[in-house]
């Protein structure tokens, strides 16, 4: 935009000096300025600008011969600051005080600026430095000529020097056709430091800049940009939204012409025609933007459209959102990786290559038995992808009929059915859109959703129940079952093509017995879920090794419940909800070890620095013993050792039986309770017998 030029002609230097750095102050770089006064003879060059500015009417014949371009002349007004003439209404009634400025005039003009401005309680007397005969008076008053005051006058009152009031302002802002100015804070700030010479404009301005405050406070508060023009094209609306979207600053919009600025918006189209047009799709500096411009008219004439804009993808997060609150059941995964516990090759080789399928958006099918822990795999598969800002939806397939659980997959239009909800459902796929779908027990699936489910899959689109739109929905899918779903697919119970489009990255979740190593380690942490602290005996410890474990996780976690709900300090194996049979406690002892039983033995051998034959020797006369009946003591074993030429001290026993504790192979009794071996400790011994040791 080409600068416009003022011109201020002075009769002295410093008050051209001064309504220069006023203007320059609120009209910042849309104007340039140029002095001419008569003090420095600088007039006598001619003057140039759009408009010319004067201080007085006086002025306006002996200005005019020197102006050099076809121009206005505007007539300054002056006011006061708001401080300065509060110091003149502090004053007493009836006080008198003389008003002292450059010339007559101005002192005569000043004093009637202050009683127009309502102060009539004073007496004001002008005096100036020509003037004769000084009248005697204590108070001066004075707009910023403090050294013609006469030395006789003991207090001195610099209201400060006259402003520019602001119909001054309005005057030059509508000549130069810079309007839009006047919604500048700075100018805002300017009206609130004065005194408006001029009531009525006070009072016009005063209300328009409070409603434009109330509009500007509620333009700011909206997430979609606003860009307002008026029937010329001109920008003098434009949001802190809209700066967001287009990346233009505020300042740098205002004033231009937002037609040729911004050609993707219809605003020519709008204007001509009076039509709005509503929810479009533009692109503006490669952003899909959706707008509404709508014209402003009143009596049959159009004075500007605005323009309502904001990004196709935020319209989507904001759709996203709608649709959670529609839902209400605020679905989040709660569980990482780092909550499946375990320490055995299967949960670690299960977790890793879950990681690395997190990072893809194909399908997941988890394949495990009830209680394994299918939904924690699945919630820590979405918290370790990137859509772990979006939802996770999770349903189970086996919990739902078949008419209910297609319209919450696929949602529903109002009136699709008898009971339909007024207005309509929207489905758990519209909900997890960006998101994750976790579909529990897919292998009940009804063959009809499977259909349905198959079409959302391939086309990613889903159509509500009753309904005749189609929605883009893009979900990732994770499903999970605990049956044989190649089988089924062969009794023709599920589609092949659906089991071919979910196993597209299978992922097997380890049975609780397939991972026996980290039951103790699982013990644990339920304990610590529960609030509890209490022991389990070895024996104890072992029948939770040895159980079969049909519900998995499930039933570990029930038993620790039921144990924590006993109040018992010690638990032993009477206390146990559940009991090995004799064959399974046969076939599970019969020298067999487990997972973690073989992680203990391998410690155990690793980490003993005497000869493993006495450890053998130990545990061997243990088992005698036990079998026996017999109680073990350290002397007894001692005498044993003796006859057998093995050369062990009470004190190397005693040691030797700790260590063995420590590995939970025997329980040492208090007192005369002497040592027994555990089961761990039997088939410990058995192990390493025929492993020749």
């Amino acid at each position: 935009m080409k600068k416009k030029k003022i011109g201020i002609a002075t009769l002295y230097m410093n008050s051209s000096e001064f309504y220069s750095n006023q203007i320059k102050r609120l009209f910042k770089e849309y104007v340039g300025v140029e002095k001419y006064c008569f003090q420095d003879g600088s007039i006598e060059k001619g003057i140039y600008g759009d408009i010319i500015l004067i201080p007085s009417y006086s002025l306006l014949e002996v200005v005019k011969k020197y102006v050099k371009t076809e121009c206005e002349i505007i007539i300054i007004t002056r006011t006061l600051t708001k401080n300065g003439f509060k110091k003149i209404m502090e004053l007493s009634e009836n006080t008198n005080a003389a008003l002292v400025n450059v010339t007559a005039e101005m002192s005569v003009e000043t004093i009637s600026l202050i009683y127009r401005l309502g102060a009539q309680h004073v007496n004001l007397i002008p005096i100036y430095p020509e003037m004769g005969q000084v009248p005697n008076v204590d108070l001066a008053i004075t707009p910023g000529e403090s050294k013609y005051v006469p030395d006789n006058v003991d207090k001195i009152i610099d209201i400060g020097s006259r402003v520019l009031d602001i119909d001054t302002i309005v005057g030059i802002a509508s000549k130069l056709g810079l309007e839009n100015i006047l919604e500048n804070s700075d100018i805002k700030n300017y009206f609130k430091e004065i005194v408006p010479s001029s009531l009525g404009i006070g009072k016009i301005l005063n209300n328009a800049f409070r409603l434009e405050s109330q509009l500007d406070v509620l333009l700011e508060i909206f997430d979609d940009g606003i860009i307002a023009i008026n029937s010329d094209g001109i920008i003098y609306s434009y949001n802190e939204s809209a700066e967001k979207i287009l990346g233009y600053k505020r300042e740098e919009i205002l004033g231009n012409n937002g037609i040729g600025l911004f050609p993707e918006i219809p605003f020519s189209e709008v204007l001509d025609s009076g039509i709005p047009k509503k929810e479009e799709l533009i692109k503006i500096s490669d952003f899909d933007i959706i707008s509404t411009i709508t014209p402003i008219i009143n009596l049959g004439i159009i004075y500007g459209a605005v323009a309502i804009i904001r990004k196709f993808s935020d319209t989507e997060k904001k759709q996203h959102k709608l649709r959670a609150q529609l839902i209400g059941k605020g679905h989040k995964a709660k569980y990482n990786f780092e909550d499946i516990r375990g320490e055995s090759k299967s949960i670690k080789n299960a977790k890793n290559i879950a990681k690395r399928m997190a990072k893809s958006d194909s399908s997941i099918l988890l394949v495990g038995e009830t209680g394994t822990g299918k939904e924690l795999f699945a919630q820590s598969i979405h918290n370790y992808s990137s859509r772990k800002e979006n939802q996770f939806v999770a349903v189970n397939c086996a919990a739902l009929p078949e008419s209910l659980l297609e319209s919450e997959l696929f949602g529903y239009e109002e009136g699709a059915f008898t009971g339909a909800r007024k207005g309509g459902k929207p489905g758990l796929f519209e909900l997890a859109h960006r998101g994750t779908l976790f579909l529990d027990e897919i292998g009940d699936m009804p063959l009809k959703v499977q259909a349905r489910l198959l079409r959302v899959l391939e086309e990613k689109e889903v159509m509500r129940i009753g309904g005749d739109s189609i929605l883009n929905v893009d979900v990732r899918v994770i499903a999970a079952t605990n049956k044989d779903l190649k089988e089924l697919v062969d009794r023709r119970k599920f589609r092949q093509d659906l089991y071919f489009r979910l196993n597209v990255l299978p992922i097997k979740v380890p049975a609780l017995r397939d991972r026996r190593v980290d039951i103790p380690l699982l013990i644990e942490e339920m304990k610590r879920d529960f609030g509890v602290n209490f022991k389990i005996s070895p024996e104890a410890v072992q029948m939770f090794i040895n159980h079969n474990w049909e519900g998995n996780i499930r039933e570990l976690r029930n038993y620790i419940e039921y144990l924590a709900n006993l109040d018992e300090e010690y638990i032993e194996v009477h206390h146990l909800p559940f009991e090995l049979d004799g064959t399974e406690l046969e076939d599970e002892l019969q020298y067999e070890l487990n997972d973690y039983e073989y992680g203990v033995v391998e410690k155990f051998t690793n980490s003993v620095e005497r000869d493993l034959n006495e450890y053998l020797f130990i545990l061997s006369e243990l088992e005698r013993n036990y079998h026996e009946r017999k109680q073990s003591g350290r002397r007894s074993l001692e005498n044993v050792a003796r006859k057998k030429k093995i050369f062990l001290t009470q004190y190397e026993i005693r040691t030797i039986l700790l260590e063995l504790k420590e590995f939970n192979m025997v329980d040492i009794s208090r007192g005369r309770g002497g040592t027994k071996i555990t089961d761990l400790g039997l088939k410990t011994l058995e192990y390493l017998k025929r492993a020749e040791w």
